[in-house]
């Protein structure tokens, strides 16, 4: 292949891994929200402090894991 043609493809990856890379703020976004929550149910209903947790350590894993799918996606588009 051309020389330019090989660098436009390698900076093509850059950006769509750089554009994957988007999930990682939701995540990010979602896991401040989940504890946030959390707090302000602490504040309300003390009595349910066990439950509330395991309930926002629940929200939690979903929000990393969407944050992990994004990474991986990504290193997916740059590296293959």
């Amino acid at each position: 292949m051309d020389s330019n043609v090989v660098l436009i493809i390698k900076g093509l990856k850059a950006m769509g891994a750089g554009s994957a890379c988007i999930g990682l703020a939701g995540s990010g976004i979602g896991i401040g929200l989940v504890f946030a929550s959390l707090i302000k149910a602490y504040a309300l209903n003390p009595k349910l402090k066990d439950e509330l947790f395991n309930y926002a350590l629940l929200g939690f894993a979903l929000s990393e894991a969407v944050g992990l799918f994004a990474l991986v996606m990504s290193v997916v588009i740059l590296f293959a």
